[in-house]
């Protein structure tokens, strides 16, 4: 992996953050088409949003931990898990000004300024021995100030960029139509980049509406790249246990979900149809989040779903419409809601519906029978 050219400084990552980081990459492999795809973006643009999207477990969150591991002058900010209000400021707290919303609480969003502002501000003092007290008085337009200030020090061709992972947990209810996630800039000075991960969201909700360079790379239109570094993966895990070799009649050649593998691994002894505890414990939350929807359209939303858990392949909307007799408008809306759980994939100008990985599938079948 080649690294953007930073300048160093003191991180100020919180040690939550840090843990996230080391678990987050720990056994990390490949991805250097990722990791391509953004120093070219980087080399094109001076500045600029590169936004990864992926299905769950897929490895959004491995690939930007790693790229703050081995690049300087990076910001992280993870949403998944949330971070415990003990922890969220235990090296922040009389630093900077608490940031409160409108009803005097502390949200995603108020939470995100204050943790990365502290960041920011560990990075524009390794920059500039100039303090920022007067500024801090009023942090309303901190972050803006902050990244203003930091592309005006950054020596030639240094970049700084801003890690945001998991923005598919904010809720995007809170966000009027056209609003950017967590209120970023529509424009950024020169030099400055985010790179955001999330899962695919609905149509509606999937844009930042900015005047600046931006680029996404889907991960799932990449599956030759993914299958190649999940057996790279495996190759890696049997050098160090040769005897798990027997975990491969789980595994399937074309496997291209880290989370299912990884934790496949971690339970070499587990029987072949036993599922282990921790993606029991993950696929139960995508099942919560989709029961959101079924809950407000309690008619049509079980079939669709009972429809599709008995397909071999993907199912396109007109079928699905034609066999339930219903609308394809609202079966569009169901299946919007339950985007990021999809794998979706356009056929002339059809689109194509499968649940995005067949072990989530025969869990959810074990479920709702």
């Amino acid at each position: 992996m080649s690294q953007i050219k930073t300048i160093n400084h003191t991180r100020g990552h919180s040690e939550y953050f840090k843990s996230i980081i080391t678990e987050k990459s720990r056994n990390f492999v490949g991805r250097d088409f990722v990791f391509s795809a953004i120093n070219n973006f980087i080399q094109e643009y001076d500045r600029g949003y590169f936004t990864i999207i992926g299905e769950p477990g897929i490895g959004k969150s491995s690939i930007v931990a790693q790229y703050t591991n081995k690049n300087d002058n990076v910001v992280y900010y993870n949403f998944d898990p949330p971070q415990p209000p003990l922890v969220r400021g235990e090296d922040i707290v009389g630093k900077l000004p608490l940031v409160k919303s409108e009803n005097n609480e502390i949200g995603d969003y108020e939470n995100f300024l204050e943790i990365v502002n502290y960041q920011l501000i560990e990075i524009l003092a390794s920059l500039d021995n100039n303090k920022l007290e007067n500024e801090l008085d009023d942090n309303s337009n901190l972050f803006s100030l902050l990244l203003q200030k930091i592309s005006d020090k950054l020596p030639q061709k240094q970049s700084l960029v801003i890690i945001i992972d998991s923005c598919h947990k904010l809720d995007l209810n809170q966000y009027k139509r056209g609003a950017n996630l967590l209120c970023l800039p529509r424009y950024l000075p020169q030099n400055i980049y985010f790179i955001l991960t999330r899962r695919p969201f609905p149509r509606d909700k999937s844009s930042l509406l900015i005047e600046t360079p931006a680029q996404t790379l889907d991960l799932s239109i990449y599956p030759e790249q993914n299958q190649l570094d999940i057996q790279t993966y495996l190759k890696q895990h049997l050098e160090n246990y040769p005897h798990d070799q027997q975990l491969l009649t789980k595994i399937d050649a074309s496997e291209t979900n880290f989370m299912y593998v990884s934790e496949i691994l971690k339970q070499p002894k587990l029987p072949q149809e036993t599922l282990p505890q921790n993606l029991h414990k993950y696929y139960q939350e995508h099942l919560n989040k989709m029961t959101i929807s079924i809950d407000k359209w309690p008619t049509i939303s079980p079939q669709i779903l009972q429809f599709l858990l008995q397909q071999e392949s993907s199912v396109s909307l007109e079928i699905i419409s034609e066999t339930l007799d219903e609308d394809q408008y609202d079966i569009q809306i169901v299946l919007e809601q339950w985007r990021e759980f999809f794998h979706v994939e356009t056929i002339e100008e059809q689109s194509y519906y499968r649940l995005y990985h067949p072990s989530f599938s025969n869990w959810l079948k074990q479920q709702l029978t």
